[in-house]
């Protein structure tokens, strides 16, 4: 009796290991694939999205859909970006207008303010998009008399690429300063949030 009960121990814990297993492997499998979560790392999104917050991004959206203009996407930037450098010359009342050719392994999140072939130029904060401006009551306004605010050369998006600006518009690195981003750079769109939970809701 003792002998059948050890093995049917064994049996089961061998089946509890293998189905842990399997579960962590979906998990990994989601995570790399399909759904990543990830922590907002500074107030460059905010108010729409704080310090900390967890969002969900759908990895595979994107290899069927370009983003589109509004979208909040995790992406790589420029490898430079920390230090604004951008892939081109051009005159200090003008955006960015085209990136280094490497990018970097960090992600960022920001949301999509214009596309391939958009004219963009940036006054006070507000995003211009071939001569109107976007409806953006979600954003953080500028300071009076920023300098980082005030961009009214208009410049055009090159084919294959993202212009992304921060919510936080004071107060965030963004295309403004290196230049939009490629679509093969970009990893997904953010679709929720789920943390904390006084702010769990759709994107």
């Amino acid at each position: 009796m003792r002998l059948r009960g050890s093995k049917s121990t064994a049996g089961s814990l061998l089946e509890l290991v293998l189905i842990v297993v399997v579960a962590l492997l979906l998990a990994l499998g989601i995570q790399a694939f399909i759904v990543k979560p990830y922590r907002i790392p500074s107030s460059s999104m905010e108010p729409t999205l704080a310090i900390g917050q967890r969002v969900l991004v759908d990895r595979i959206g994107m290899h069927f859909s370009d983003p589109h203009v509004g979208e909040i996407v995790v992406f790589h930037p420029p490898r430079d970006a920390a230090s604004e450098v951008c892939g081109a010359s051009h005159p200090p009342t003008a955006v960015c207008q085209y990136p280094e050719s490497t990018q970097s392994s960090q992600n960022f999140i920001k949301r999509v303010v214009g596309g391939p072939g958009d004219t963009i130029f940036v006054r006070d904060g507000h995003v211009y998009r071939n001569g109107k401006p976007e409806k953006d009551s979600y954003i953080r306004p500028c300071g009076a008399g920023d300098s980082n605010c005030n961009f009214p050369t208009p410049v055009k998006v090159p084919p294959g690429h993202w212009f992304m600006m921060g919510d936080n518009r004071g107060q965030s690195d963004d295309s403004r300063f290196w230049g939009p981003v490629p679509t093969g750079w970009i990893i997904g769109g953010a679709f929720a949030t789920y943390w904390p939970i006084d702010r769990i809701g759709i994107l």
